[in-house]
């Protein structure tokens, strides 16, 4: 068949056996890890036949665990946290199911020399997954969403009830600077990948960042482990098919020839023009919404602080009295309260009561005020956003640094006067010195 009338697929042929074999395999688990049939969820109706898959593929997940791997008494799902057992049995599944269906294929296209059609596909798909999480990461650090500055009840939590993610990304907030330094990175990666003559340059650079990301998070236990090994292994496997050429400039220090692995011939002039506006408008829409979803998040975080009755900040609680009886401040009772952080609408307390969020030793809260009738109310919050009502307590002010709680806990009645804390955050003032005469 002639160039004039077919579509001409870039790539070395005939491939060895070995080659089809390993290449029937990646392919298959990176389109299981990818699913790309998830897109079908733009289209009206669709919802039916993604619930169809998502069951089926529960129901193998499920079933693997407890017929064949008998890893985990119980899984857990997906949430806030990609490495649950339900992470690691998936990713088991799609190792087992690969190999089945490279098997398949390999037996069943023998006499095929090639699969430069299908290494084109795949090299698309993992080059806009590798452009959406580059831009979708990148633009959240971009705007100083992705890693928060520390809250005061970061600040009043001690360095060492924290757990290693939280270290890692305190650290990474600390600096808005540094961090927009790092989503730009991942920006241009993303923007260097969108265009076939830089498509190698913003792969290498994907290889860099996500081997950076994916041993932070091993090294700080951040539980993103599966997601950014998956990255980085996309990012090495697109490299590998330019093999031959980046060891001609880096090793070899040679000339090395063309990249052509993106040029696809298409004969009829509306196939050409099809692609291009197809991937620009895909292109533009996603990196419309997630500027202006981004943007969005942003202004809504450095907009004036909504004035509240009291001043955000911390308060050193000098009496606690709970059903009449007062508990003396180095008491170990697990209801005394320490100290309490009010900050527009989140605080803490440093208490192991349960009835809180309990996270690096303090209870977290949610909270709004009623000025009128002088009622703060007390909801519980937790890494699911979900949010219950917890109680409502009466304050008084008799001064601008101290407040008087009264009401309610369970059953207990409790009264306590938080006095605002004259306490110093060094950590706050975001030091920085040109000049350091000493080590600090």
């Amino acid at each position: 068949m002639s160039s004039d009338n077919a579509v001409l697929w870039p790539g070395r042929s005939p491939w060895r056996a070995w080659q089809k074999l390993i290449f029937s395999f990646l392919f298959a688990y990176f389109m299981l890890f990818i699913e790309p049939w998830s897109l079908l969820g733009i289209f009206p109706k669709s919802d039916l036949i993604l619930h169809y898959y998502s069951d089926l593929k529960s129901w193998l997940v499920y079933g693997s665990n407890n017929q064949i791997f008998h890893t985990y008494k119980d899984l857990i799902t997906p949430n806030g946290s990609g490495d649950t057992s339900y992470g690691w049995t998936e990713v088991k599944l799609n190792l087992i199911i690969a190999l089945a269906a490279a098997l398949i294929w390999s037996i069943l296209s023998f006499k095929t020399p090639d699969h430069n059609k299908a290494a084109y596909w795949l090299r698309i798909f993992l080059r806009y997954t590798l452009i959406i999480n580059c831009f979708g990461y990148g633009l959240a650090k971009v705007f100083l969403m992705q890693m928060s500055f520390p809250s005061l009840s970061n600040l009043a939590t001690p360095l060492g009830d924290l757990l290693p993610m939280r270290l890692s990304w305190l650290f990474i907030g600390y600096s808005g600077k540094y961090q927009f330094f790092l989503g730009m990175v991942e920006c241009v990666a993303g923007l260097l990948l969108i265009f076939r003559r830089t498509t190698t340059l913003g792969t290498l650079l994907c290889a860099g960042i996500f081997m950076n990301v994916a041993i932070m998070n091993l090294s700080y236990d951040i539980p993103v482990k599966i997601f950014s090994i998956h990255l980085l292994g996309m990012s090495l496997l697109l490299l590998s098919f330019e093999y031959h050429r980046l060891v001609d400039i880096f090793i070899r220090n040679i000339p090395a020839i063309r990249n052509n692995l993106y040029d696809v011939y298409f004969p009829k002039r509306w196939m050409r023009v099809g692609i291009n506006l197809v991937k620009y408008a895909y292109v533009i829409f996603f990196l419309y919404s997630n500027i202006s979803s981004s943007y969005e998040a942003y202004i809504s975080r450095t907009k004036p602080a909504e004035v509240r009755p009291f001043t955000s900040g911390l308060y050193d609680v000098s009496l606690f009295v709970i059903n009449k009886d007062t508990l003396p401040p180095l008491i170990t009772d697990s209801l005394r309260w320490k100290d309490v952080v009010l900050d527009y609408g989140n605080g803490s307390i440093n208490t192991v009561d349960t009835i809180f969020w309990q996270r690096y030793r303090r209870g977290y809260f949610r909270y709004t005020t009623d000025s009128v009738n002088q009622l703060i109310h007390f909801r519980k919050r937790d890494w699911t956003w979900k949010e219950d009502s917890l109680f409502t307590m009466k304050y008084q002010m008799p001064d601008t640094a101290t407040i008087i709680l009264s009401g309610k806990i369970r059953n207990d009645s409790v009264y306590a006067v938080l006095r605002r804390s004259n306490r110093h955050f060094q950590l706050a003032e975001k030091q920085f010195h040109w000049l350091s005469e000493y080590n600090r």
